[in-house]
């Protein structure tokens, strides 16, 4: 009996764990309907009779994005916000460029795993895993390489080389989703208190404001 009652647990737990993704899509498709007043858990779906082929449709990788910014990076996402198509498929995918030791910031996608490939130039990239061990795995990749970043992990890339760079991203979610660490603790809209801050990064209450006045700004 005990272990008859063991196996159902074990099983039930199995089948939590399966279910803790995307969802698999029910029709062929759901072209996301982004102004939907009904409220899912994702985007609402237009009628499958009215889309058009736009709606599977994006153009642009090809272009260079801006990097004239603090980060000397560009990202162009295409997400479900940009690829309506997207919805309920489980991928999208983005093109970041990189300046001179341009530098993406650590960051998570709380909804997806990436697969990462350098298309051109030298970039230094790693993740961080779980308490309580927090170590990192990095490596330097070159054109051609590929590497990935577990679903949930503070990741990072980092153009070493002298000229310019580009990465392909593919991701598991239509909506990964992105919180910036540094943007999220200091520049939360409705600022966390310097008391906490403070203990959480053990510094004084003046490098806590002067953090918080610069991410906030942007």
């Amino acid at each position: 009996m005990a272990h008859h009652i063991f196996l159902l647990g074990f099983f039930s737990l199995t089948c939590s764990l399966v279910l803790a993704s995307n969802p698999s899509p029910l029709q062929d498709f759901c072209v996301a309907k982004p102004n939907s007043q009904v409220l899912v858990n994702g985007l609402a779906c237009e009628d499958p009779k009215l889309a058009q082929a736009q709606d599977f449709f994006f153009m642009g990788l090809h272009k260079p994005g801006n990097t004239s910014n603090p980060f000397g990076t560009a990202v162009a996402p295409v997400f479900v916000d940009q690829l309506p198509g997207l919805n309920t498929l489980g991928i999208s995918m983005g093109r970041v460029d990189y300046a001179p030791w341009g530098v993406i910031p650590p960051h998570i996608h709380p909804r997806a795993s990436e697969i990462i490939t350098v298309l051109d130039g030298a970039i230094d990239m790693g993740f961080i895993t779980s308490n309580p061990e927090n170590r990192l795995i990095s490596k330097t990749l070159q054109k051609g390489d590929v590497f990935v970043f577990p679903q949930g992990l503070v990741h990072f890339q980092r153009n070493v080389g002298p000229g310019n760079a580009v990465t392909l991203s593919a991701l598991s979610s239509p909506s990964p989703g992105v919180i910036t660490v540094a943007n999220a603790v200091f520049g939360s809209s409705g600022p966390i208190t310097a008391d906490v801050l403070t203990k959480a990064f053990q510094v004084d209450k003046k490098t806590v404001d002067y953090l918080q006045a610069q991410f906030y700004l942007n």
